[in-house]
């Protein structure tokens, strides 16, 4: 089961929102619309995927992550590794 079955339908108003704002940039691009205020939104695009990650991140965290750690052994080794390099992803974007 996913850390973020709990939450799944606020994932997926979420990504539903932030697909509406992708179209919404795709028009401005059709329509012509000043390069400034294209990037603005391409801004907020960036900031809502941002904020879905970091939701998906704590969901991950204090289900999945916190279940194999009180278990330890090698799953916990993997979880924690996993955590990291997800954690590195999202500060590299």
């Amino acid at each position: 089961m996913a850390g973020y079955t709990h939450h799944k339908e606020d994932i997926i108003r979420r990504l539903r929102r932030i697909e509406g704002q992708v179209r919404g940039v795709q028009r401005m691009v059709d329509e012509d619309a000043y390069c400034i205020d294209v990037l603005t939104q391409v801004s907020a695009v960036n900031a809502a995927l941002q904020s879905c990650a970091l939701a998906l991140l704590d969901e991950h965290l204090s289900s999945c992550f916190t279940e194999a750690v009180a278990q330890g052994g090698d799953e916990a080794k993997e979880k924690v590794s996993e955590a990291s390099k997800a954690i590195a992803r999202l500060i590299r974007t």
